[in-house]
């Protein structure tokens, strides 16, 4: 709360089909206060706190308390891995889209994708190359490009 300070409205709202409350904070108070920088990033008006219904709230804490535990982490390695799968899949065959129409054809065309990712998986493997090419952003590249010409 801003400097121990009351708000100015509160407001019942739905947020991604969720009911919730919406606390306001004046900007009047919010502006001079010397903790703003600690509640908000917000340069203009003042602070706003969403506040979820206690058993929401709840198990959204619980859910965050699970997500450190070794078991957790290692259910959701599982579906990572899966994940990291499927994306090959899309981005090395195409898989989303059939090329072909016909349930033999497309079950056809999926197993071939299969083995083509089954395929590059080994040659990676046996020469010792990582699959996850890791994606290098937009200012990295112009940065890299900048190095580049300077050298």
């Amino acid at each position: 709360m801003p400097a121990r300070t009351g708000s100015s409205s509160w407001s019942p709202c739905t947020q991604r089909d969720t009911e919730a409350i919406v606390v306001k904070f004046s900007g009047e108070i919010c502006r001079p206060c010397p903790a703003r920088s600690l509640c908000t990033t917000a340069t203009k008006g003042g602070r706003q706190l969403t506040i979820r219904a206690r058993p929401l709230q709840q198990a959204l804490d619980q859910a965050r308390v699970d997500q450190t535990s070794k078991d957790w982490q290692d259910k959701y390695k599982l579906r990572a891995g899966v994940e990291g799968t499927m994306r090959q899949a899309v981005a090395v065959t195409g898989v989303r889209r059939a090329r072909y129409r016909g349930l033999a054809k497309v079950h056809l065309e999926h197993v071939f994708s299969a083995v083509a990712l089954n395929l590059i998986r080994l040659d990676a493997w046996w020469n010792g190359h990582p699959l996850d090419r890791t994606r290098t952003g937009h200012l990295a590249r112009l940065e890299l490009a900048e190095l580049a010409l300077a050298a």
